[in-house]
């Protein structure tokens, strides 16, 4: 009961500082609107906010069962925004650049002057640029003779810090990333609430998250920003919640109280760390025990994160839209304990019991690492704050993953039986070549090499044993 308290008070504080649009909503939905998943007035006019919110509009108090509602609707929220293109007046964009990479600090200023100087809204100039407040004194950036371009761009020429982020997302109407994968991984760790619209482009060594091309950034961005606007895919994230337990609890306490808070877009890895014990891990599904893992450790992971670390450790590639939650053994002691996918709807929690040998440690987007002792545990549900992802195109996931793991590609098609298709080796003149094949033919076809087995006979007469011939 008490945690119910501390998780319904943390959650009326985050919703605190929120302001609903009342133009785009009715009062019946204004008071449903007790979950911040779906709170985001930039997908206002995208979103049939009646159907998504039917099943919340309840006078109960807010339990898990009730927030996990929001896992079934944040689907249909998800499936409307990528139908409908969301049309919006963009005009502070936030730039997020790959960390010690001196050549994408060159695109950064690219970027920004474009952004810049290119009219938007009735306006001669463009838009607000926020970039990373380590850049403010860049020589390769450049911040003085950006300004000295145009006297209106002091004003337009921002700066972005952690906090900001933190504090207030909501000042950001679209986010660039310049980088890869860890780049969009690391965007998710700065909004660990509401996350406004994330446009990746493909600059660094992976692309599984980064589906648009630098070159064609003008294109991109001014249909966009343009009448076409743009659609976007809600992607799964995790609320991860580490609970330390109590040594000494005073009489009606809680026996653990609550530590740190992640949100989580690709996976939450909890292993041995340095320990030589396995792992000795209780799974809880629900408040259930569901089994005791003896492992090197387990990858708890989002369908964006199955093409990461638990691809590596044998799980199967899923679908963004596919709603589930990804348990993927580390080297099981039993080889039984096989990779499986989980209700995204289930609350899990894994406990290091009181009696195991050794700890174990956390680690949450490869960020954070975290020791739990004995008597703690971890809980992973799916988020209230999903991660919004502008759609470059329908089939991006496939083609990223045919793009970076070259999913069933091989060297060479299998060439087809057509004896006229192709000229031979030393043949004559145009014309003059006799048609046909010269190799491996038999009056016999059950001797032919390249025969198929659509002519054989029920009676196995094919079969060279039956037949006695030596192969």
């Amino acid at each position: 009961k008490n945690s119910e308290i501390i998780a319904h008070t943390r959650l009326t504080e985050a919703l605190s500082g929120l302001q609903v649009n009342g133009e785009c909503l009715s009062a019946k939905n204004v008071a449903a609107l007790a979950s911040p998943c779906f709170f985001h007035k930039k997908f206002d006019h995208a979103v049939n906010i009646d159907k998504v919110l039917d099943e919340i509009t309840d006078d109960e108090s807010i339990s898990h069962s009730r927030l996990m509602q929001t896992a079934t609707s944040v689907r249909e929220v998800s499936k409307q925004l990528q139908r409908r293109p969301i049309k919006m007046k963009i005009r502070n964009v936030m730039i997020v650049t790959k960390a010690r990479d001196n050549e994408l600090v060159h695109l950064t200023r690219e970027l920004t002057q474009w952004l810049l100087s290119t009219p938007r809204h009735g306006s001669d100039v463009g838009v607000n640029v926020y970039v990373d407040h380590k850049l403010r004194k860049s020589k390769r950036f450049g911040m003085d003779s950006i300004l000295s371009q145009d006297p209106r761009f002091e004003k337009m020429l921002r700066f972005w810090t952690p906090d900001l982020c933190w504090t207030s997302p909501e000042k950001f109407d679209l986010v660039l990333t310049l980088g890869g994968d860890g780049t969009v991984l690391y965007t998710s760790w700065l909004f660990q609430r509401i996350v406004p619209p994330i446009l990746s482009f493909s600059l660094g060594s992976l692309g599984f998250l980064t589906n648009f091309q630098f070159h064609q950034y003008q294109d991109s961005l001014n249909r966009i920003m343009g009448d076409a606007g743009m659609r976007v895919n809600l992607r799964m994230r995790f609320t991860c919640t580490v609970y330390r337990a109590q040594s000494n609890p005073q009489d009606g306490g809680p026996a653990h109280i609550e530590a740190e808070q992640f949100e989580v877009l690709n996976e939450l890895v909890i292993d041995r760390g340095p320990s030589p014990y396995v792992s000795n891990l209780e799974l809880y599904g629900d408040n259930a025990l569901l089994t005791v893992v003896q492992a090197d450790g387990c990858i708890f992971s989002t369908p964006t994160g199955s093409t990461a670390y638990s691809l590596s450790a044998g799980g199967s590639l899923v679908h963004p839209d596919i709603p589930a939650i990804l348990l993927t053994p580390i080297c099981p002691h039993t080889l039984s304990f096989r990779p499986m996918l989980l209700n995204d709807s289930m609350l899990l929690r894994v406990a290091v019991p009181r009696n195991s040998r050794a700890t174990a440690y956390c680690a949450f987007d490869g960020k954070g690492r975290v020791e739990l002792r004995q008597g703690d545990h971890v809980s992973i549900a799916a988020s209230q704050y999903p991660f919004p992802t502008v759609l470059s195109q329908p089939t991006e996931w496939f083609d990223s993953i045919s793009r970076t793991l070259r999913w069933n590609t091989r060297g060479a098609m299998q060439k087809a039986w057509d004896e006229g298709s192709a000229p031979e080796l030393g043949a004559g003149k145009a014309g003059e070549e006799e048609k046909g094949f010269d190799i491996d033919i038999d009056d016999d076809a059950d001797r032919d090499s390249g025969y198929s087995a659509e002519g054989s006979s029920a009676g196995g007469s094919a079969s060279p044993v039956r037949r006695g011939v030596v192969v």
